[in-house]
């Protein structure tokens, strides 16, 4: 009877033991930061974030693309992730990265400075435009990024696309680097005259602010109305959000770039001034961001990296709304409600299971 209670308590006492390990074995992993992976980690509960993605994105009142990757582990999400989208100015990321690539190459200087012409101040979103009506202003190429990311500067963009090289080149740089689903075809001015309907327009050397208004009053709003929905068709300055969440991770891993020019890129994301209200618009106050929104029309953009809380890493996420008929305001917390769930996925499940 002894001899069978003293087993007893040593089984007793070795199931403890086990207990006692596994908690704080379960402690330290608990406390150690998530590292690279270079395989991605198995995690079952993924496609229940994919069902939950796809139910938010009966909000939005058109066809949702989104792609999100937790660049420690390598776990991904993807919902018409190899479907094509409008960029809209979500393209002003590839074309950094081909600028940035000319800067590394010593073809060009960031304090190089670029005299801005009267026909170099295009239609859409920005200041320069706004702002200056008169020749005579210089800005560096460093100043031109920074408006093209942060305000969404369509002038800037136009002359940070000539400074690239030229769409054409952009898109040689995103298949130099094995990234076949970024196509940049056009320049702001150009594709915003595709959408609003201006068939006859004249070299962009001869633009200026009033010949656009001018051109754009002329059109019918049947014509328009036709115009945008082949400009929602258009294979051209498309990308997929497989393809960009690419993009993002590589910016992030610093591998396309040298490591001081992805981070001035970075950096300039984390401060981008416009799209409130999109992938950061239902995250906790102060949660770190770096983005570029998009916007025309029935499509509404926001792709990024995100950082977690605690450790848990860092998540590369693209998301698109295009042939949307529900205001921006509604296409925007679609794109928030996706990113907090998301957010919230890796948060918690750091590791994956």
């Amino acid at each position: 009877m002894m001899k069978k209670n003293a087993i007893v308590i040593k089984q007793t006492w070795a199931t403890a033991a086990l207990v006692l390990i596994l908690a704080i074995g379960g402690f330290a992993s608990a406390q150690t930061p998530v590292t690279n992976s270079s395989r991605p980690a198995h995690d079952s509960a993924l496609p229940r974030l994919e069902r939950e993605i796809a139910r938010l994105a009966k909000g939005a009142g058109g066809i949702v693309g989104m792609s999100a990757t937790h660049l420690e582990t390598g776990r991904r999400v993807s919902l018409n992730g190899i479907d094509r989208f409008p960029m809209a100015s979500t393209y002003k990321v590839p074309i950094a990265v081909q600028l940035l690539t000319r800067v590394d190459q010593g073809e060009i200087r960031l304090d190089q400075m670029v005299q801005i012409q009267q026909s170099d101040l295009h239609p859409g979103s920005g200041m320069l435009t706004d702002l200056i009506n008169q020749p005579g202003l210089a800005l560096s190429v460093r100043n031109l990024m920074e408006l093209m990311l942060l305000i969404s500067d369509n002038s800037a963009t136009d002359v940070c696309v000539r400074l690239a090289g030229g769409p054409e080149v952009v898109t040689a740089r995103m298949r130099a680097l094995g990234i076949n689903g970024i196509d940049v075809n056009r320049s702001t001015a150009r594709l915003i005259a595709d959408w609003s309907g201006i068939a006859q327009a004249p070299p962009e050397s001869e633009w200026s602010p009033a010949t656009f208004r001018t051109l754009s009053s002329a059109v019918k709003p049947e014509e328009r109305k036709s115009a945008a929905a082949k400009f929602d068709a258009d294979p051209r300055d498309t990308a997929t959000p497989e393809a960009m969440m690419t993009l993002l991770e590589r910016i992030y891993r610093k591998d396309l770039l040298k490591p001081e020019s992805a981070e001035l890129l970075i950096d300039i994301m984390r401060r981008c001034r416009t799209g409130e209200a999109r992938l950061k618009g239902m995250l906790p106050l102060g949660t770190e961001v770096a983005h570029k929104t998009g916007t025309i029309g029935g499509t509404t953009n926001d792709v990024g990296i995100v950082k977690l809380p605690d450790d848990a890493g860092h998540v590369a996420i693209a998301v698109f709304v295009k042939s949307s008929e529900k205001e921006v305001s509604g296409r925007e917390r679609t794109i928030a409600e996706i990113s907090r769930a998301v957010y919230d996925f890796f948060l918690f499940r750091p590791r994956g299971f």
